[in-house]
């Protein structure tokens, strides 16, 4: 059901997941989101994976549901019922989305639940969803707030304009533009480096601070990063992040689950 509906490859630290039904820009059906799930947990459990990257085949990310499609009797619906659709925030690896056109609906929501985003020029974005007479779906009205703020979130889910790719820069969708030729040397060179020179178990505990300390009061964060930092100081990636930079050599950092471990990863 879902063997080519996500490609899937892994090359330098970094895995590279990509959308597969071209023909259709790539619209979300039940069955190629079970694909992606499915693929992010194989990354996750993957030990040679550092980054993840997630992308398109074609010339669009994902134009969101694909409303023409009906499931046969062996096939999931949208949303699927097999996998929770917040899995993508609970992955502990960095997450870069590489949006190579159109982006929207869920599509857009996939992006949003990426850690990072970088586009082409030319890429187009909508939510979508109040042209459709649906509302913001896919925790979208959260993901917005979070990432470009409250005033954003509400002009784009209200209008559900189309937001081409340096304006999605300038409101903070995307962190960067590129032109189409450029966008994956960006990509995987951006990825790389955090791939060979980044500790994984820093990168999991850095994405979780992000995601629950702006709930707490400064006092509280504070804290709480230096309980986290009490911890980092007696882990195996500090010992070797200070050993590596004293002899002047590349990094060696264990695999997510070998180097430091710290207390919110066993809850």
């Amino acid at each position: 059901m879902t063997e080519d509906l996500c490609l899937y490859s892994v090359e330098d630290g970094v895995a590279t997941l990509a959308f597969n039904r071209p023909d259709s820009m790539n619209g979300m059906t039940g069955n190629m989101e079970v694909a992606y799930f499915e693929r992010l947990r194989e990354a996750q459990r993957d030990d040679d994976v550092r980054v993840i990257v997630v992308t398109g085949t074609g010339r669009a990310f994902c134009a969101g549901a694909d409303l023409a499609n009906r499931p046969g009797p062996d096939d999931q619906p949208l949303p699927n019922t097999m996998l929770a659709r917040t899995l993508p925030l609970d992955i502990r690896k960095p997450m870069i989305a590489a949006i190579n056109g159109a982006c929207a609906g869920v599509g857009l929501a996939y992006a949003l639940q990426c850690d990072l985003r970088f586009a082409v020029t030319s890429a187009k974005f909508t939510t979508a969803f109040s042209r459709r007479g649906l509302i913001g779906e896919y925790g979208m009205a959260w993901l917005l707030h979070a990432v470009a703020g409250r005033e954003v979130a509400l002009d784009l889910l209200l209008s559900a304009r189309v937001v081409t790719g340096a304006e999605a820069a300038e409101l903070g969708l995307v962190s960067a533009v590129f032109d189409a030729d450029d966008l994956m040397d960006h990509v995987r060179s951006y990825a790389g480096d955090l791939a060979a020179n980044v500790s994984p178990a820093s990168m999991a505990t850095i994405k979780y601070q992000v995601n629950t300390e702006p709930a707490m009061t400064a006092h509280q964060a504070t804290e709480h990063a230096e309980a986290l930092m009490r911890e980092s100081l007696v882990g195996a990636d500090v010992r070797e992040g200070v050993s590596s930079f004293l002899k002047k050599r590349p990094v060696d950092f264990a695999p997510l689950g070998e180097g430091t471990s710290f207390e919110w990863m066993d809850a």
